[in-house]
């Protein structure tokens, strides 16, 4: 009888040519398209005749290509998988194995048949995109973009508004513990594999495919996927969103609880998740910021936004403009659209409008984006939308349900579009990638070019304004100036500046508000409301000071620190002119020292630093420390209340077990202040 054969997987040498060294696994992960090589024994003449099955997935078969059966032969092969003889000994052989650059991507059964014998297993490997075989879909020609979109572990986020752009750290830990399994148990969990799992695993060697697929299952709509949204403010029963600091724990709460839906994330949580998803699976991926992002509900290329006679937001209708959302680029061919639709696609894994009857979002070409091609797939008016759409502002009576248009605005939508710089901690502007310059002439015939293949252009739509209102002209302008510093801790100094533009006084009633609002302008508390009347000299600019105290704010403040300033201006016998302007402010400092050299395996001290800015005392005091390869899982350290200005150090130890460049991450939470993040590069030596 023949005995079970043992296999040397090699996983060193197999690990370091398949870019697959930092997976942690003691099973053999490696990449589509290119060779690996496996020794095993228990064959008496290797020289007999040697069959190998790989197959994965639940029915494997030849018509699915989730078989795959291969005998010796002299070169590798053109199409399917191939074995090459690379050495013999009296009782072992040593094989190079490859599989084509499109096979189907998961986990694999090898096995081998000598001779007339039945197949015995050598066991199992795992397979993966290859951004850097020339013949894979996800290929990447540029080796330092694969090394940040597939392999770099540490990102940055960013996030406030476009007038005051900040980043924080993310920890994507796509490497560590048992991501990679979790990954693989996400693809056979979604809604496509449970309604048919031959023909869906069939489909895994589609990038296109599975980003769509894993688009939906990041969020828990539909399928109990992933993460459960929440933006209602309030976070009983789970995590703020705020508060996370990678995906890692994300994932293993996932898995744990037998997977339900982890709470809570909002837009960049979701699109953190699905980037270690993707980037663990080999599909190179980054996190965009779309600052001023539109939310067009009704896909008519318009948002709209309403207000009462007091200056206060209403939520009415499903439209609305996010200060920042978050959504996801992969790099891939795009074999159905043409070769000027490949590279940057994007996905959304953010729960916002149904695609197909399921909340996912893409693959959307960028360059289909920029071109105005909303007809092509998937999802491309609810992305070009999202960048371009025009600003519609709304006076709304209830008493008569009448609205009236107050102005609007075709240049607000999509600022600052920014993403990590490749190899560096800073921000890179990709607004360009998305449009033609705001306000060009070239880009307002892609806006309606992108309304004519929407059918816009020719249908009447009785929800518009009529050119003479969009026409109209205001008598006076006005904007908000912030005076001092926007810190949260510190009162909030702002000007209003009123100026007339006619050549006659004018006198205006003006109604003002301050709210808290999320970051998706969603308005959660008020905070201030004030009016007064004011008479302008013709031609006269008039700066009226706005002070809003830290006791007013303190109670009513969402964690995203957001504040939305409103003065509707009413002009006797003319129209009436809205000022508004979103502050973001800021988190006290916190500061991270390492205390001596990061070596591989040896405990190194580290100090987190931070001094109470208020005159009342903080309590409740959490630092959350994470960082893949300098510590395991997250580090939680309650820290004594701190009295008025008074300073707190920390002290913890770290063991790295990998050298290189790593980044900590750090998250204070107390009473008084939610979520202060920071990071620090830490270089870990041998």
């Amino acid at each position: 009888a023949a005995t079970q054969p043992s296999t040397n997987w090699h996983l060193k040498e197999n690990a370091r040519e398949h870019h697959t060294s930092k997976f942690s696994s003691e099973e053999l992960i490696v990449r589509r398209g290119q060779a690996f090589t496996i020794t095993f024994n228990g064959t008496e003449k290797p020289e007999q005749n040697l069959i190998f099955l790989a197959e994965t997935g639940p029915k494997p078969s030849k018509a699915t290509k989730t078989l795959a059966t291969f005998g010796i032969s002299s070169t590798v092969s053109k199409e399917g998988w191939s074995a090459v003889l690379q050495s013999t000994s009296s009782n072992s052989v040593s094989i190079s194995i490859s599989s084509p650059h499109n096979a189907v991507i998961g986990r694999y059964k090898l096995s081998v048949q000598i001779g007339s014998s039945s197949p015995s297993s050598l066991g199992t490997f795992v397979l993966l995109f290859n951004p850097w075989s020339s013949g894979d879909d996800v290929f990447m020609p540029n080796k330092a973009e694969c090394e940040e979109y597939v392999l770099e572990e540490f990102g940055i986020i960013f996030a406030g508004n476009k007038n005051r752009i900040s980043g924080f750290g993310w920890n994507f830990g796509q490497f560590q513990g048992d991501i990679l399994n979790i990954c693989l148990a996400i693809m056979d969990r979604s809604l496509y594999y449970r309604q048919d799992p031959v023909t869906d695993v069939s489909h895994r060697h589609d990038p296109k495919y599975l980003g769509r697929v894993l688009s939906a299952m990041v969020n828990a709509n539909d399928d109990q996927g992933v993460v459960l949204g929440n933006w209602s403010g309030k976070y009983e029963g789970g995590k703020n969103p705020s508060s996370w600091t990678g995906s890692s724990e994300i994932l293993q709460s996932w898995k744990k609880s037998g997977f339900k839906p982890v709470k809570y994330g909002q837009c960049w949580v979701f699109a953190a998740v699905l980037t270690t998803v993707l980037r663990c699976l080999g599909i190179p991926t980054r996190t965009i910021t779309n600052f001023s992002s539109a939310h067009d509900a009704d896909g008519n290329l318009r948002v709209d936004e309403f207000y009462d006679a007091d200056g206060n937001h209403l939520e009415r209708g499903a439209d609305s403009i996010w200060n920042f959302h978050v959504w996801n680029e992969s790099w891939f061919t795009r074999n159905d659209l043409g070769p000027s639709y490949s590279g940057w696609q994007v996905l959304d894994a953010t729960p916002q409008e149904e695609s197909g009857g399921i909340y996912q979002c893409g693959p959307a070409s960028r360059y289909a984006i920029k071109e105005g091609e909303v007809d092509l797939d998937y999802d491309c008016p609810f992305v070009f939308a999202e960048v371009n759409a025009d600003c519609m502002y709304w006076n709304y009576d209830s008493a008569t349900g009448k609205k009236t248009l107050i102005f609007s605005k075709s240049t607000e939508i999509g600022d600052s579009i920014s993403t990590k710089a490749v190899g560096r901690d800073d921000r890179v502007d990709v607004t360009s990638d998305y449009k033609y310059e705001e306000g060009s002439a070239k880009e307002r015939d892609i806006f309606k070019k992108a309304r004519k293949k929407l059918g816009l252009e020719d249908k009447f739509d009785p929800t518009a304004p009529t050119q003479e209102e969009i026409e109209q002209k205001p008598d006076i302008s006005g904007k908000f100036k912030v005076a001092g510093s926007l810190e949260v801790g510190k009162d909030l100094n702002l000007l209003l500046v009123l100026e007339n533009l006619q050549s006659d006084a004018k006198t205006v009633n003006v109604n003002m508000t301050a709210w808290s609002t999320l970051y998706t302008r969603k308005p959660v508390n008020e905070i201030w409301k004030d009016s007064m009347s004011v008479t302008l000299a013709p031609k006269e600019e008039k700066q009226f000071p706005i002070k809003i105290k830290y006791p007013e704010y303190q109670q009513r403040l969402t964690t995203d620190k957001t504040i939305q300033v409103t003065a509707l201006c009413h002009v006797e016998d003319g129209i009436q002119v809205l000022v508004q302007r979103n502050i973001t402010l800021d988190n006290p400092a916190i500061d991270i020292q390492v205390l001596g050299e990061a070596k591989v395996n040896k405990e190194v001290v580290v100090e987190v630093a931070f001094t109470n800015p208020i005159d009342t005392e903080v309590k409740d005091c959490v630092l959350q420390v994470e960082g893949s390869d300098l510590l395991r899982g997250t580090l939680e350290l309650r820290i004594p209340p701190l009295k008025a200005s008074e300073k707190s150090s920390t002290k913890f130890k770290l063991t790295p077990s990998e050298a290189g460049p790593k980044h900590l991450l750090v998250n204070f939470s107390c009473d008084k202040f939610a979520d202060i993040k920071t990071f620090k590069m830490v270089n870990v030596i041998n």
